[in-house]
């Protein structure tokens, strides 16, 4: 056998195996974005355990999606250089090491802190190598249905982790949060050991050494700048001047990438609309999506007082929207172009997110559920076909960059999201909170934290005041809702003016 007949077997058997292969990038996908959530169910034991402050607690999830963000595009190159499979097995080693020494050794908030932005440094080898690998072993003809699975798989991890994140705080203790990722894990290191074809870039072009500091530096300070805007002030010294040391680097970084020879992303490729609007349309729902999941859990937990379990469950309408509808969106695609319907994706959250400002104390969990479903609905209609125009818009040697480019702009969505979403909660909460009389000298913490509002009246048996604190709340959260309506639908006209309804 020559060697092209050598190539063409492989290439055969690989596509033999192509349903295992997307099973095992969807396993490691769910294991990253778990990762990015189950955390917040658990931090009120890990308040309680490791003695940790309001700061601490916060940094327990800002280190990873700091560290995951930050380090991205060029965790996409390294893949795309040496390897896309040996890349997606020691980013799971890492993660799995970080977890299972978490659960064992941790003590502190500090070294739960460390070891998480470690585990952020392993999802960020893994992300961008699922989708990569995906894109390269299903041909043309099959990669939206793929990609659509896949997207399912992104979209739906969030919502299914505060379930499971639930389930092992209320069962086990915040400890089982970390156990829960290494046998998980193991499972799809030994699956992808055996099943996973290995993938580069054949032309084996140099590492662009000074683009990939330049692109941690300016994703690193935009996503501290937007991480630490709530508590710093929008307006605050501190987080305008990381902001603007952000751009200067992200300049620097468009100037060098288009100078340089060997480039770690093509500038070029934002000249193509599919591949802009698709991480546009990305990163604005991903946007919607997450303010609306963070205010969402104190919502159901300290308005309506369930527990952190019972509040997960009731976000199961998301992924049940979602799932089908990314899974079978390259129908659509066929069918009505993408710009259509990404567009009517980002109408249905637009509807989902007007239909919510509606929603009052007493309100029936039904009409909060059609919510969710729709939100589901739009997420996967958006997702799904965004993401493909994106992959397909970049050259299949540049897929672990394109891929990390992507996941980048999840990232940032989400982040501006919960930072934006959670401001304008606030600011709603503060101007409304009507403190009870006798209260006055405790008004400043009362007005400054929701949660601590609840606390003291639950601890004085002050009913007038959780009852004014839940009204504030919900005003805050209505409003928050209504600006992810807002940006959904500029968004969604965006989208069916610019997005080309075919690949480019």
């Amino acid at each position: 056998m020559n060697p092209k007949e050598e190539e063409t077997a492989g290439l055969d058997k690989v596509y033999e195996r192509r349903g295992g292969i997307l099973a095992v990038m969807s396993l490691s996908l769910v294991i990253v974005i778990l990762n990015n959530v189950t955390l917040n169910v658990a931090l009120p034991e890990l308040s309680k355990d490791l003695k940790a402050d309001n700061t601490d607690l916060q940094w327990m999830m800002d280190s990873y999606a700091l560290i995951f963000g930050g380090t991205l595009l060029v965790m996409g190159a390294l893949g795309d250089r040496f390897g896309r499979k040996p890349a997606l097995q020691l980013g799971l080693i890492i993660v799995a090491v970080a977890s299972g020494a978490t659960a064992m050794y941790a003590t502190t908030s500090e070294h739960v802190i460390f070891a998480r932005a470690v585990m952020g440094l392993g999802a960020a080898l893994v992300m961008p190598a699922t989708l990569s690998v995906v894109v390269v072993v299903f041909p043309v003809e099959e990669r939206g249905k793929a990609v659509g699975i896949w997207a399912a798989m992104a979209g739906a991890g969030a919502p299914i982790g505060l379930f499971v994140g639930g389930w092992a705080v209320e069962n086990h203790g915040w400890e089982m949060v970390f156990w829960i990722n290494v046998p998980v894990i193991l499972l799809a290191l030994v699956l992808g050991f055996f099943l996973v074809p290995n993938s580069r870039d054949k032309q084996q072009r140099p590492l662009d050494a000074i683009g990939s500091l330049l692109s941690i530096g300016a994703l690193v300070s935009i996503l501290y700048a937007i991480i630490e805007a709530p508590n710093a002030g929008w307006t605050s010294l501190e987080t305008l001047g990381v902001a603007a040391l952000g751009i200067v680097l992200g300049v620097a970084f468009i100037r060098w990438e288009r100078s340089t020879e060997y480039p770690m992303l093509p500038i070029v490729l934002f000249r193509k609309m599919g591949f802009t609007m698709g991480l546009v349309a990305i990163s604005l729902a991903f946007f919607v999506m997450f303010s609306f999941m963070f205010t969402q859990m104190l919502h159901f937990q300290l308005v309506r007082g369930h527990t952190a379990l019972e509040a997960a469950i009731r976000f199961l309408p998301l992924p049940l929207g979602l799932m089908p509808a990314a899974a079978n969106s390259d129908k659509f695609v066929a069918k009505f172009g993408s710009n259509n319907v990404v567009a009517t994706g980002l109408t249905l959250i637009t509807a989902g997110m007007l239909l919510f400002t509606t929603v009052e104390i007493d309100t029936d969990y039904v009409r909060i559920a059609l919510t969710f479903f729709l939100l589901g609905l739009g997420m996967g209609l958006t997702m799904a076909p965004s993401t493909t125009l994106v992959m397909e818009s970049i050259p299949e040697d540049k897929a672990g960059v394109g891929s990390a480019t992507n996941d980048a702009s999840r990232e940032v969505g989400g982040a501006l999201g919960i930072a934006i979403g959670g401001s304008v909660l606030n600011e709603y909460y503060q101007r409304n909170l009507v403190v009870p009389e006798g209260l006055e000298a405790q008004s400043a913490v009362l007005t400054e934290s929701f949660p601590a509002a609840i606390q003291i009246g639950l601890e004085m048996g002050n009913m007038e005041l959780i009852a004014n604190a839940r009204l504030a709340f919900m005003d805050g959260m209505v409003a928050s809702a209504m600006v992810s309506a807002g940006i959904a639908l500029m968004t969604a006209i965006l989208v069916k003016l610019y997005m080309p309804g075919k690949t480019e």
